[in-house]
């Protein structure tokens, strides 16, 4: 047993030492960048990091600041609609898909292709598709609907939804190609047996073929709950954070004040914030993976 150690730790030993240099990255950037800046998350810095301890106070201020609980606020709006809406849409198409049907590469090119524009480039076509004076209000009036009204991003009420719209869009092809991924895993067996039984399409869909994508869906759910709590270029070219700070974001919150305000201390007490929203999401998914795995 004791002999066998030591071959265990040489076997493909030239992979773990090409290994090395990725994971001192890792250590070094990652890893050493996140405990710097929760570190510095409790000074004074503004703008250069210095070493004058200030305790809770950034994040204090960052609690009592306005704009940073509109983005908190927003985000949340904007991050549970965008989980449900998605999820639901893709699924849709993912099931629509499976059929079988004529064209679907085409199809599938089709829905997956905003996924790969940057954001930059999907919220300004959004920004433009939104705008009242050449955009959908524009094209419906010139109709005929003189009455028709629908100018999302320019109402500061309702204008987070005008980037869910833009989100959406680009991402829901994304979701649609993994559940679709997930859904020809499924064994053909199955589906034949339901079939036979006389069990209805969408009971087999609820109660035999969404369990058994269960890691699918967390697998999609921590890829899109870590792309909400981190969305900025989206904001900056589609509204700049407007009107006001109606579609004020975190992310956008951080790099004003780092860059634009100066103020690195608040600005790494945000992103400090950040980093306990992503790990909110991403420690479950990881102790039901491989928690689970390890006591199977």
């Amino acid at each position: 047993m004791a002999a066998s150690r030591p071959n265990r730790l040489f076997r493909n030993l030239s992979a773990k030492i090409a290994a090395i240099p990725m994971i001192l990255t890792a250590l070094v950037v990652f890893v050493g960048g996140t405990v710097w800046t929760v570190a510095y998350s409790f000074t004074s810095s503004k703008m250069l990091p210095k070493w004058k301890f200030v305790g809770l106070d950034q994040y204090e201020r960052l609690w009592e600041t306005r704009r940073w609980m509109v983005s908190i606020e927003n985000l949340m709006i904007y991050g549970i609609c965008m989980l449900i809406f998605s999820f639901v849409i893709g699924f849709i198409l993912a099931a629509l898909m499976d059929q079988k049907i004529r064209f679907e590469s085409t199809f599938r090119t089709i829905i997956l292709y905003p996924y790969a524009l940057s954001f930059i480039v999907t919220g300004l076509v959004w920004q433009w598709v939104l705008n009242p004076e050449f955009g959908v209000q524009h094209i419906l009036r010139s109709l005929g609907w003189e009455s028709f009204n629908f100018d999302p991003l320019y109402n500061a009420d309702i204008a987070i939804f005008g980037v869910l719209i833009a989100g959406l869009w680009q991402g829901t092809g994304l979701i649609m190609v993994l559940m679709l991924a997930g859904l020809r895993g499924i064994d053909q067996e199955i589906w034949k047996a339901t079939r036979v039984d006389g069990i209805p399409a969408w009971k087999t869909y609820i109660f035999i073929v969404i369990p058994m994508m269960r890691p699918v869906f967390i697998t999609t759910l921590v890829l899109v709950a870590a792309a909400i709590v981190k969305v900025y270029d989206l904001i900056v070219a589609q509204t700049g954070g407007g009107p006001g700070i109606a579609t004020e974001m975190p992310a956008k919150y951080v790099y004003d004040y780092m860059f634009g305000g100066q103020n690195l201390g608040q600005g790494f007490a945000a992103s400090t914030m950040m980093l306990l929203a992503v790990l909110i999401v991403v420690v479950p998914w990881a102790y039901m993976e491989f928690g689970s795995k390890k006591r199977g």
